[in-house]
């Protein structure tokens, strides 16, 4: 990877950034090591498939599944279209990585979870989105994300019932946080509804995990078609 220039405090302000989205990394990974294993994972296959797939939201599911005996390609299936909304996330923010090289973009495209998408897209309101910034931010996360997936692993057992300590609703809250941060965005709700809505339809029509494609496809259409052409500059 080629070196990357730092600009300022770029990598103390990823890292400062980071430090509040690890209150619902933490735990909800550690809850996540301690299912996998409870589910008849081993500790390397837990470690390898959260090091390679880093995505919580698919990797439940995946083990859900995987317990219910359900077909590989079925788990497959269900994992990609969970995960259909990185794609649009690399689309969007893809768009200003002017100062990443071909082989940083490889490289952040997989690092690119939802909080990391969040404050990326905060940053580049900001200033210029560099590497250094994202990198240092995705570091962060991911090293919190496989740390306390091991720790849940090890001591994960002493948790019989995460759910009477409201831990079960913390991926819900983190997510309803990054939403709000949206909230300035044109049309935000509108497009917050209008994704709720397919999402709810879809849910009752097609099942799950198929409402979170479709929710964010319909906000991401419903954005597209609502969209205002900027207004030429002036001499």
């Amino acid at each position: 990877m080629a070196k990357m220039p730092v600009h300022g405090n770029d990598v103390l302000d990823g890292i400062k950034d980071a430090l509040p989205i690890l209150i619902a990394v933490a735990p909800f990974s550690a809850v996540f090591g301690a299912v996998a294993i409870s589910n008849g994972f081993s500790f390397a296959e837990l470690m390898l498939t959260s090091a390679s797939i880093y995505a919580v939201a698919s990797q439940y599911v995946m083990v859900d599944l995987i317990s219910q005996e359900v077909p590989a390609w079925s788990v497959m299936l269900s994992v990609f279209a969970i995960n259909f909304r990185h794609v649009l996330y690399s689309a969007s923010i893809g768009r200003h990585m002017q100062a990443f090289s071909l082989v940083q973009k490889a490289v952040a495209f997989f690092l690119l979870v939802d909080p990391q998408y969040a404050a990326s897209e905060a940053r580049r309101n900001k200033t210029t989105l560099r590497p250094a910034y994202y990198f240092a931010y995705a570091i962060t996360v991911y090293t919190t994300w496989m740390v306390a997936n091991a720790l849940g692993a090890i001591f994960g057992t002493l948790i019989s019932h995460p759910e009477k300590l409201g831990i079960d609703f913390i991926l819900p809250i983190y997510f309803m946080g990054l939403v709000a941060g949206f909230h300035q965005r044109p049309q935000f709700f509108l497009v917050l509804l209008v994704s709720c809505l397919a999402s709810w339809l879809s849910y009752f029509t097609l099942g799950s995990p198929w409402h979170i494609t479709l929710g964010g496809i319909a906000g991401l259409i419903t954005a597209a078609l609502t969209a205002k052409e900027p207004e030429p500059e002036h001499a």
